[in-house]
């Protein structure tokens, strides 16, 4: 399903941060058969004064070839984690490609927990895109 993520203003409404890690698993990956497999370590950062819980994750997937695959579900690695105002949530995660090197980049939709149990206000914070390479891949 296609998602359009072009619209970043929602970004700024609440002060929640991205921060990436790739890592290329030598180990795991079979350049010979085109299979080149990556880790990537996620931090978000709470930095508002509200409470918000992560609802949904889109991934826009993009090989070296330029083949795009978008990915989207229900929050991460099986779980909706909440963010308290000063939280941060850690997660591991992978990717497979048919290239040495790709990119991701995408979007968390996060609602507000309000105290009184008023309606949720949902918003997006967009993933930076960051980029997965076998090292020497790049000269």
């Amino acid at each position: 399903m296609a998602s359009n993520n072009s619209d970043t203003k929602e970004v700024t409404k609440l002060d929640i941060r991205v921060f990436t890690q790739p890592q290329y698993l030598e180990m795991h990956s079979d350049p010979a058969r085109k299979q080149y497999r990556f880790a990537y370590r996620i931090r978000i950062e709470n930095h508002s004064d509200e409470t918000v819980r992560l609802l949904r994750r889109y991934w826009r997937i993009t090989n070296a070839n330029g083949k795009i695959d978008e990915v989207e579900g229900a929050g991460v690695v099986g779980e909706t984690p909440t963010l308290r105002p000063g939280a941060h949530y850690d997660y591991t995660s992978g990717s497979n490609f048919e290239t040495p090197i790709g990119f991701m980049e995408g979007y968390y939709t996060f609602e507000v927990i309000h105290e009184h149990g008023a309606f949720p206000d949902t918003f997006k914070v967009t993933i930076p895109s960051f980029r997965l390479a076998k090292p020497g891949a790049l000269h």
